[in-house]
């Protein structure tokens, strides 16, 4: 006998469990990923090329698996995924040539492939089944305050192991790496068992589903292009990417290197950005929080517009701070608006999906996000290694403000579906 469908709210306590026990593990590796390849040697403009190979295997592989995940199941590309994630840890931990950092983010690429979008969409499609109504763009904001608080709670366990250096035989960093590698198996525990897979996507076919799906991997990419032409209004969201994905090279990978250079060290840095992480992860949270308020007083196209806008200000002035402190309060702030933007641009996403395409629609914005981070990569590490890190913060920020004009499409949609029907004179 199948167990009886989720209802809405427990729907909701599941993606905000599962979100949580996902992030957790990154958390303990925020900073750590860029310090501890620059520990072992590796160059800035190496560097960049490493973080690169994870967008260009999410550019080949986001579609087909986003195809997967709408065809075969949520549940088995998220377990999938979580194990992808355990081998890319382990190789990158033991990595200590520029060829075995390269093979751990490629395996890093897979894994982001798989695990973009089918939770989120399993959220969706199971609480719109139990209520059509349901508000999802609320249980998505409080995913983004889990997703946020799971990241900072890591950060400061991670910060602690690292000053502490339980564990002599390793680097400090290592510490903080391995403690890692242990949550991710418990994340991976906890979606096999919690995860309960709708009705409609796996037939008593098995493994004769699952091939026939991989057949169909070249006309899901076709349908996702031919998606993407045909809307307007969702070609527009996903060019937010491109700028968006650029921005966050300043914040995400150069943040660390730039203050090692203030402070003196990447070992020290490494010690600094446990409990800095943690309170932009707080602060994410709070922002994701206020997603949903300011969603319901002004729009959620309009927050998107002003939280994209003030996150790229705002990454110019870490560009500009010559000294710790303020290089981490501006920091403070990108990440309390970079937590206000992901909920609404996800809701966004999804006023353009159903339940047929949604993660396939996830896949195609995820898709440019990994390629454009990457090509950014490419061209921003060698320019700051030419320059300065200073200069390629200020670059990727004055950029992604200009992402802010691609949600006027989806602005000019709101205002259509808001405004009042007004009935013909009799």
């Amino acid at each position: 006998m199948s167990a009886a469908p989720l209802t809405a709210p427990q729907a909701r306590r599941v993606l905000l469990l599962l979100t949580f026990t996902r992030w957790f593990p990154v958390g303990l590796v925020i900073g750590v990923t860029t310090l501890l390849a620059l520990e072992r040697g590796m160059s800035l403009a190496q560097l960049g090329v490493i973080l690169s190979m994870q967008g260009f295997v999410v550019l080949a592989l986001e579609l087909p698996t986003g195809g997967f995940a709408d065809a075969l199941g949520r549940r088995p590309l998220l377990v999938a995924s979580t194990v992808v994630s355990l081998v890319s840890a382990l190789v990158y931990v033991f990595a200590q040539t520029f060829l075995a950092f390269c093979v751990a983010l490629l395996l890093q690429g897979v894994f982001r492939a798989l695990d973009s979008g089918p939770l989120e969409a399993w959220y969706v499609d199971t609480a719109q089944a139990d209520d059509p109504d349901v508000e999802v763009e609320q249980g998505l904001a409080r995913a983004g305050t889990v997703l946020g608080t799971a990241i900072a709670s890591g950060a400061v366990l991670s910060g602690g192991i690292i000053a502490w250096h339980p564990v002599r035989s390793l680097t400090a960093l290592e510490n903080a790496y391995w403690l890692s590698i242990v949550f991710v198996v418990v994340n991976l525990v906890a979606t096999a068992l919690l995860l309960r897979e709708p009705v409609t996507h796996l037939d008593s076919r098995g493994l004769h589903r699952a091939l026939a799906s991989a057949r169909e991997a070249p006309r899901v990419v076709t349908g996702g292009f031919r998606l993407l032409g045909s809307n307007r209004v969702l070609r527009a969201l996903v060019l937010v990417e491109v700028f968006w994905s650029v921005g966050m090279i300043a914040f995400e990978t150069f943040m660390p290197v730039r203050l090692s250079e203030l402070v003196g060290g990447e070992a020290q840095a490494g010690a600094l950005m446990g409990p800095v992480s943690a309170a932009a992860w707080g602060l994410f949270a709070a922002g994701s929080a206020a997603a949903g308020l300011a969603a319901r007083r002004v729009g959620v196209t309009w927050t998107a517009i002003a939280s994209r806008v003030l996150q790229g200000l705002f990454v110019v002035v870490m560009a500009l701070m010559t000294g710790p402190v303020g290089l981490v309060t501006a920091f403070f702030v990108v990440y309390t608006l970079h937590g206000t933007a992901g909920p609404v641009h996800s809701t966004l996403l999804h006023r353009q999906a159903e339940a047929a395409n949604r993660t396939t629609v996830l896949s195609i914005n995820s898709m440019v996000a990994g390629g454009c981070y990457s090509l950014g990569l490419l061209v921003l590490g060698p320019l700051a290694e030419a320059t300065s890190t200073a200069t390629g913060i200020l670059v990727a920020g004055a950029f992604s403000i200009l992402g802010a004009l691609c949600y006027l499409p989806a602005l000019r949609q709101e205002r259509r579906r808001t405004e009042p029907v007004v009935a013909p004179a009799a």
